[in-house]
């Protein structure tokens, strides 16, 4: 016999997108329990070791996402656990936003004790019951056996549309044509590295380095990120399709994250390619990690310190939601009268298939907006999704999948769901001006 579990919201995913939207919907009064498959919070923050977060501002360093996510932030440096944000050294973006992930593991937990939400790790949501249209029960498996966790407004945060797709609502995944995805990238620490030495050898070469990095600026700044040894990563010619090293420095002084192995061609939302993923990653890893010892000024006595405990996932299932964000919509800055987030994250797009990496930067003044309709499922009516699987298209998608833009969707997507909640209503007949004005009064930045 199942055990049964009873919530007014229901979401399931505790990453970044997760740990916002739960807090949100928490916060709202209502009964909130949050489902995660791992035994800590965080997700691709914590069990892929993406780091650090970027971005929370504008290329002109205007910011754009606050609300819980600054909230978090501020946390975190009152813990000395985050620097805060700080220019970025590659030049990619202005600021990035460093943070050490054990911290953050347990100051999420924290919040959710503050919130009221009841939280349930080691669980892994593998049914979803529903009736026309209309989600009743979602069917957990793990140690204790199945278990039924019943709402009445479910959130999808889960980065891989888990839920929206168990429900039958309509998904894409990956470009037009092939389905191929943005690559997945096993992610790894290094300690024992000399960073000042590396920032030397960047102000003397800089041609080997990425064009927008800001030499002017860094003998001033702290060196928070790489980009380049294009000369070493080139002489090597490791069968990795890629064409440049990219780490950024943290939490330690010797420390840094290695984002630069290359998987491609796999589907993270099939457990044989992820298998395959899985040990292709770490055979990259050692292969960078020897790499960058032998050759890279200043690594000369770095040693691996930290592998992600799994492979880290761009881009799978993504839901066919009531409006897709659009390329042209993040390039011209397009505002949209049911904004609940903001970005100013470029696309950014890991070739599926090349070396390369595709950019194109935001227009307008420097931020996009992330309508309520990219949050609505088709077909679904009690469900909404935050984080990485939003509704856009697969080049869009390279950028609301950031952590902050994920941080920022979750968000409202919780707040959603509370209000529905209060309402008795379902999440897309909300009225969006007090949804709006709710993530105002939150301090969620939509202008």
């Amino acid at each position: 016999m199942e055990r049964l579990i009873l919530a007014d919201v229901v979401v399931i995913g505790g990453g970044p997108a997760g740990v916002n939207a739960a807090i949100a919907a928490g916060r709202s009064g209502v009964s909130t329990v949050l489902i995660e498959r791992y035994g800590f919070i965080g997700g691709m923050s914590t069990a892929a070791l993406v780091y650090p977060w970027m971005t929370f501002h504008t290329m002109d360093g205007k910011q754009v996402i606050k609300g819980i996510a600054q909230e978090i932030i501020d946390r975190l440096i009152a813990m000395n656990a985050s620097p805060g944000h700080v220019r970025d050294t590659v030049g990619f973006v202005h600021t990035i936003t460093p943070y050490h992930p054990e911290y953050y593991k347990v100051l999420a937990l924290d919040m959710f004790k503050e919130a009221g939400v009841k939280l349930i790790l080691h669980s892994f949501v593998d049914e979803v019951r529903v009736s026309d249209g209309h989600i009743d029960s979602v069917i957990l498996t793990g140690k204790s056996g199945r278990i039924e966790v019943r709402g009445k407004i479910f959130v999808d945060t889960t980065g891989d549309a888990d839920v929206a797709y168990l429900a039958g609502a309509p998904y894409l995944q990956g470009r037009d044509g092939d389905r191929l995805t943005q690559p997945m990238t096993m992610k790894f620490r290094m300690r024992g590295v000399d960073l000042p030495k590396v920032k030397q050898y960047m102000m003397d070469h800089p041609d080997e380095f990425y064009k927008k990095t800001p030499f002017a600026e860094l003998p001033n700044l702290p060196l928070s990120g790489i980009l380049g040894f294009y000369k070493h990563w080139k002489e090597a010619n490791l069968p990795i399709n890629r064409d440049q090293v990219l780490c950024f420095t943290g939490p330690a002084d010797d420390e840094v994250l290695v984002n630069t192995t290359r998987v491609q061609g796999l589907n993270g939302t099939d457990v044989e390619d992820l298998t395959e993923a899985e040990e292709q990653g770490r055979k990259q890893v050692m292969m960078v990690a020897e790499f960058m010892t032998n050759n890279l000024p200043g690594f000369e006595k770095a040693s691996i310190s930290q592998v992600g405990a799994q492979i880290g996932i761009r881009e799978t299932r993504r839901i066919d939601g009531e409006y897709a964000l659009q390329v042209d919509d993040v390039i011209s800055g397009r505002k949209f009268d049911d904004v609940i987030a903001r970005s100013g994250y470029p696309i950014d797009i890991h070739d599926p298939s090349g070396k390369g990496v595709k950019a194109a930067w935001v227009g307008g003044d420097g931020a996009y907006d992330i309508p309520y309709r990219c949050l609505l499922p088709k077909k679904i009516d009690n469900l909404l999704v935050g984080g990485r699987c939003i509704s856009t298209t697969h080049e869009a998608l390279a950028t609301t999948r950031l952590s902050p833009s994920c941080m920022a969707t979750g968000e409202a997507a919780g707040t959603a769901a509370g209000l529905a909640v209060k309402y008795n209503i379902v999440p897309s007949s909300l009225d969006i001006h007090e949804l709006q004005q709710e993530l105002r009064s939150n301090g969620v930045l939509l202008d």
